[in-house]
């Protein structure tokens, strides 16, 4: 066998090996399918978290003043909307963060040029 014959199915070997070790990469999309899992769970749990506070306080003021049902209905009803309103607020920091996310994503880099003062002008 021949030095170039050599080189040349070492390269080969190298492509093939570079070839397998890209198939084994992660794939980033898999990372973000997990934290959007996490963050519907985050909601869910929030919203249950809610009904049941709200539940506990009505059943517990009905028993204590042992009347019908209906503090365990107003106050299971308030726990609803405080989980809603809490899922609300959670959807708008997520939509925030991957808004500022993207936007320094695309945001073009600082190539060190006049630095603008608010005037425009570039004095101090």
């Amino acid at each position: 066998m021949t030095d170039p014959d050599q080189r040349e199915r070492m390269a080969q070997l190298e492509k093939r090996i570079a070839a397998f070790k890209k198939k084994d990469e992660a794939k980033p999309h898999m990372e973000e399918h997990y934290s959007q899992a996490h963050l519907a769970w985050r909601m869910v749990i929030e919203l249950v978290a809610g009904l049941l506070i709200g539940f506990g306080i009505g059943y517990g003021l009905d028993r204590l003043f042992g009347t019908l049902p209906i503090f365990l209905v107003l106050f299971t009803l308030l726990g609803l909307a405080a989980g809603v309103k809490t899922m609300m607020r959670s959807a708008a920091e997520i939509q925030r963060d991957k808004v500022a996310e993207e936007a320094e994503r695309t945001a073009p880099k600082d190539t060190g040029g006049e630095k603008r003062t608010k005037d425009g002008d570039g004095s101090e």
